[in-house]
């Protein structure tokens, strides 16, 4: 059976920003007794037929009003707007007597706002609000010929039942996630989101909100490179103090600009961008872009600034780029927008990009213009106070126009929905992304320029690993993979051709193709007696094929061609150096003939050139209707061509699914938890331990906790010899560090003389004997390998899961994989396989493989673990022991903290 992830949402599940289906932005929260002014003015702008649907009949106005307010365990969600005026609200009771994993639920929504989506984002967030209480069914009563809010639910995807029954209609259905509730989900936030940003990106008209005529004013070049760049529709300058700013009449507010606004660009000072976000949203803009600077970069106050600026704009359902950023670009030919200080305007290409930084921003267009790489969209996001690059990978997978996204990133703000949208988009379209922060004192440098929390360097790489980022190390590289994607088919294999006329670049191709994983085979005996045919005689019809450097156009052409056509090369990389009588020029035209020759042809394998020749970036070559990247050195080529395996492979293999894990106890396993908090004390006794990790249906090994070595010996009689003594004690990590593993214990007394042992080794290591709470006795297991599962809590991404060598090897050799929870099939098994250690469970060197099965079911009960109790800040198995294929795993030591 397969397990189905709710949608991540925007923000918090119960607070923030919600998208509705018209593309306007409002404010979702829980309900609290102070908004009982607010619920009685919504409740006197309900109509009393929608008053009668929510409550059939018999209720009186202030029970109704009563039982809109929290109390008596309901949980009630409001989505606001305008002045926090509520148009929506929602609410589960639980039914503590009859059914406690049930719940009553009901939607009321503005008479104004059905239609818009409200009451199906209240019914998803509810739903996952009740979830993590343990309820696993709502019912709802209402009238039968309610049909708007039976549509509600019946288009939720759940799987309902209705009864109809002394006038009123019954609805009951599980909450639990199916793939037709996650699919309508997953379409209703992505038609909303991309709904929302089409007044940002294709605007019908602009305002410039402090257009000024001083020329060195930012207000004043946007609205130059608005009028310059040719905007498919008008521009009104905002200015108080001035009739006309570059010969277009100006306005003294946006609220006397007649006519609608769809985009405000905002470059006034600090100060006034409050009161103009609040002029916007009195005039109906639908998105707007803060160039000011002095919000949350700049410390608390700003961070302050910048929440209200937030929340005006949602109060008028406004989406919000920046603030603290360089603009929005779109040179799509119906739009032609520059909303930017930019001078450079990208010509059209099949690329989006989204930086978080704006200064390098202005870098970005400008290189991106001299490598003749066109750009549809450009976004720099600054402050992601609102519009985030979730939300532009989001619009862009439904862009046909887009075919490479771009990312430059310095801090996450929802890890999660990073990962799911990614995952979706890039099975169409490739994500590049480059994440600055690597290092502590990347991180330091990121942290004070966008004020953002910058997530582990671990979490980093296993959230791209598993959403089939292609990571770029540097700007350059990311732009030379795009190139790459932009224009050429993917390749289908790893087995690349390199045809030279130099030696020394066509071996540092090599190398570099090496370095990332490819193949630089020897071509067939056929390939080579074709290519001796074509050319020189001294030249080497091996891999790379050196043509030599009396090779001309002609041979270049015709060794091109013969590799693309050979079925032996997945791609091919041609390399020119102008050290004969070839000009660059003729080998340009040799190199984009040979491939529209192979394209006629029928061959699908991506082509790039190395020209090392001028000072200036190198273009593309045109063949025929495609182009071909060209770089400066071979191995940005070789790197290029590798990125793009990398991603075709991770695009051509299945995703993978949850799995529902038969046996995993969440709701037993949280009580554990909720007890142990209660009891105080970060971490679980070891009996909490067994009892947790046996309620995950996890392998545990049987074992006794004991007081002293008397009690000790008793227990391993009853167990059965060998066993094993382990030290209890919550302040010592290492145990065998102290002497606190005691092996092979073959009879009473070994195992009291084991006791004493451990008490000395304590003692001996400087520990008080107090830290020694007892004994841990267990049976020995024989054989296997040992392994370690962890458990560990990002600030940011959540639950993260390690596996590797276990028992010292997995501090001594760090040989250790991460993925971020939910594990998928294909995460665990990615996870087995990345270690270097993996011989050692396939059958290294005579020894019997291990139960990979075993290990692969044990990775995912560990992540089902994680996300059913989150209360779980660190657990670690070590050792897992993985006995011999058929024979399971076993779970020797473990250790849990919780929050």
């Amino acid at each position: 059976m397969v397990a189905y992830e709710p949608v991540p949402p925007q923000e918090a599940i119960d607070a923030g920003r919600v998208i509705l289906r018209d593309g306007t932005a409002a404010q979702l929260r829980r309900a609290t007794p102070g908004d009982a002014d607010r619920m009685r003015a919504f409740w006197g702008r309900v109509s009393p037929d929608a008053r009668a649907r929510r409550f059939l009949g018999g209720v009186s106005d202030q029970s109704a009003l009563d039982s809109l307010l929290p109390s008596g365990g309901a949980t009630v969600l409001l989505v606001l707007r305008g002045d926090q005026s509520i148009i929506a609200t929602g609410c589960f009771v639980p039914d503590q007597a009859e059914q406690p994993t049930a719940a009553e639920v009901a939607l009321l929504v503005e008479d104004d706002e059905v239609g818009h989506g409200c009451g199906t984002l209240l019914l998803e967030r509810l739903a996952m609000l009740a979830a993590r209480q343990g309820i696993t069914r709502f019912r709802a009563l209402t009238q039968p010929d309610n049909r708007a809010m039976i549509d509600v639910f019946r288009t939720s995807g759940f799987r309902l039942r209705s009864v109809q029954e002394d006038g009123a209609t019954e609805i009951e259905f599980s909450i639990e996630p199916t793939k037709e509730s996650v699919d309508r989900a997953a379409m209703r936030d992505r038609v909303a989101t991309v709904a929302s940003l089409r007044p940002l990106l294709h605007p019908r008209s602009v305002a410039v909100i402090g257009a000024s005529r001083d020329p060195d004013a930012i207000g004043h070049r946007i609205l130059q490179y608005l009028v310059r760049g040719d905007f498919n529709g008008p521009v009104y300058p905002v200015n108080p103090h001035a009739q006309v700013v570059s010969c277009v009449p100006a306005h003294p507010s946006v609220l006397d600009i007649p006519g609608p606004i769809d985009l405000a660009v905002i470059a006034v000072p600090t100060a006034a961008v409050l009161p103009v976000i609040e002029q916007c949203g009195q005039k109906g803009v639908r998105a707007a872009v803060v160039i000011s600077a002095g919000f949350a970069e700049t410390g608390p106050e700003g961070r302050a600034r910048q929440d209200e600026l937030v929340e005006r704009a949602r109060g008028y359902g406004m989406r919000l780029v920046g603030p603290n950023c360089l603009g929005v670009l779109s040179a799509d030919p119906e739009v032609r927008l520059n909303a930017s200080f930019s001078p450079v305007f990208p010509h059209w290409g099949p690329v989006a990009m989204s930086s978080q930084s704006g200064a390098l921003g202005l870098a970005v267009l400008e290189y991106a213009d001299q490598m003749g790489l066109g750009l549809a969209s450009f976004v720099s996001v600054g402050n992601k106070a609102d519009v985030s690059g979730n939300d532009l990978i989001q619009y862009w997978g439904e862009d046909p126009a887009i075919r490479v996204i771009l990312l430059y990133l310095e801090s996450f703000g929802n890890p999660r929905r990073f990962a799911r949208l990614a995952r979706a988009v890039g099975r169409t379209k490739p994500i590049v992304a480059v994440k600055a922060g690597r290092t502590a004192a990347g991180r330091r440098a990121a942290g004070s320029h966008t004020a953002a929390l910058a997530a582990g360097e671990t979490a980093v790489a296993a959230l791209f690993e598993q959403a089939g980022v292609i990571r770029a190390d540097t700007l350059e590289e990311m732009f030379d993979v795009a190139a790459l994607l932009a224009s050429q088919p993917l390749p289908a294999g790893p087995r690349v051709a390199l045809v030279t006329n130099a030696g020394g670049p066509g071996i540092l191709a090599a190398d570099a193709l090496a370095a990332a994983g490819l193949e630089v085979p020897e071509p067939s005996p056929d390939l080579q007696a074709r290519l001796r045919a074509v050319l020189p005689l001294s030249a080497s019809v091996r891999n790379p094929v050196d043509m030599i450097a009396s090779a001309g156009p002609a041979e270049l052409r015709a060794a091109l061609g013969a590799v693309l056509a050979d079925p032996g090369f997945d791609a091919a990389i041609a390399i020119f150096v102008p050290v004969g009588l070839c000009s660059p020029d003729a080998a340009s035209e040799a190199i984009a003939g040979a491939v529209v020759q192979a394209r006629a042809g029928g061959c699908t394998k991506p082509v790039t050139a190395c020209i090392m020749a001028g000072t200036a970036q190198p273009q593309p070559l045109q063949a025929g209707d495609e182009r071909v990247p060209v770089y400066r050195f071979p191995e940005a080529a070789a790197r290029a061509i590798a990125r793009a395996h990398e991603y075709a492979r991770w695009q051509r293999t299945p995703l993978g699914d949850i799995p529902a894990l038969a046996g995993l106890d969440g709701a037993t396993a949280r009580s554990i938890c909720q007890a142990a908090r209660t009891r105080g004390g970060p971490y679980l006794e070891p009996d909490e331990v067994q009892r947790l990790l046996a309620a995950a249906g996890l392998p545990v090994v049987e074992g006794a906790v004991v007081a002293d070595a008397d009690a000790a010996a008793a227990a391993a009689e009853r167990l059965g010899f060998p066993v094993v003594v382990k030290l209890v004690a919550h302040t010592l990590t290492h145990k065998s560090d102290v002497g606190g593993v005691q092996l092979d214990l073959r009879d009473p007394g070994a195992v009291r003389a084991a006791c004493a042992r451990i008490e000395a080794g304590l003692r001996a290591a400087g520990h008080d004997a107090a830290e020694l709470m007892g004994y841990l006795v267990q049976p020995q297991v024989a054989g296997g390998t040992e392994l370690f599962v962890g458990v560990t809590q990002d600030p940011s991404f959540g639950p993260l899961v390690a596996f590797g060598l276990g028992g010292t090897l997995v501090e001594l050799l760090h040989d250790v994989a991460f993925r971020i929870t939910p594990l998928t099939g294909r995460d665990a098994d990615e996870m087995i396989h990345a270690i270097a250690g993996f011989p050692l469970l396939d059958g290294f060197r005579g020894r019997p493989p291990a139960d990979v099965d075993a290990v692969r079911d044990v990775l995912l009960r560990v992540s089902g673990l994680a996300e059913a109790v989150p209360e779980i800040a660190e657990l670690d198995l070590n050792p897992l022991v993985a006995l011999p294929s058929g024979q399971g795993c076993r779970i020797l030591d473990a250790r849990v903290r919780l929050h």
